[in-house]
């Protein structure tokens, strides 16, 4: 395709108004691009950033409102030197083995949109959460597997992550077994991304969190009827 015209699409506004999002959080909404079915955009919540950040300190106040938009912390996120490592040794298949295909920002009629891969399954449907299997009481062996591959490729690449929650990780059987994509979460705060350099220190981070996945997880499967921060300081 010309290369011209690659580029005018992409400065073209691309218009969500008529269309109603297929997930959203609580900072942003999730559409299919209405040109690629395999793709998603992501358009943050502003009055949701307002609501945040009038919720804070003063002091908290004063590191402003970026810090608050999340799809300027995932553009940050995929320039974190694990990525581009992996990236530069033309390693994409390994990169991409957990994470959606990550295109950048977007213009949209709802404001700027991060553009990725829409992570479907075998039938063409948007993947389930894995918090979905896990409510339903589904965690067979097969997606117990596939979860132990999620965290031997987080160890393994050194990507770095918020924390992992089940809502952000999304199961697919398009490869024949069940996988997990992580669609949210990816990157971590500034100064632990600054660490990273210190040998030893990203694979104590991400055992750090993977532990708090693990807990995470047994909570969501608990009957116990306790919220999450008691159930973390009783466990």
């Amino acid at each position: 395709m010309n290369s011209d015209k690659t580029s005018k699409r992409r400065n073209a506004q691309i218009d969500l108004k008529p269309l109603v999002p297929f997930a959203q959080g609580a900072n942003r909404y999730c559409f299919q691009h209405p040109e690629n079915r395999d793709r998603c955009l992501k358009v943050i919540r502003p009055e949701n950033i307002k609501a945040r950040y009038n919720r804070q300190s003063p002091l908290k106040r004063l590191l402003g409102k970026a810090r608050l938009n999340d799809n300027s912390q995932e553009l940050k996120a995929h320039m974190q030197p694990a990525i581009r490592r992996l990236i530069q040794a033309e390693k994409e298949s390994t990169l991409w083995a957990h994470l959606p295909r990550f295109y950048g920002s977007i213009e949209t009629s709802l404001g700027h949109a991060n553009e990725s891969e829409l992570i479907r399954c075998a039938d063409g449907t948007v993947a389930p959460t894995l918090e979905s299997f896990v409510r339903n009481g589904e965690l067979s062996n097969q997606l117990q597997k596939a979860i132990k591959r999620f965290e031997a490729w987080l160890a393994q690449t050194r990507i770095l992550t918020r924390n992992l929650l089940p809502h952000n990780l999304v199961v697919t059987d398009r490869s024949g077994q069940p996988e997990l994509f992580l669609v949210d979460g990816l990157g971590a705060p500034t100064i632990p991304q600054a660490l990273a350099v210190v040998p030893g220190w990203s694979d104590r981070y991400i055992a750090r969190k993977l532990a708090r996945f693990h807990k995470r997880m047994l909570w969501e499967q608990s009957n116990e009827g306790l919220s999450w921060k008691d159930f973390q300081r009783l466990r």
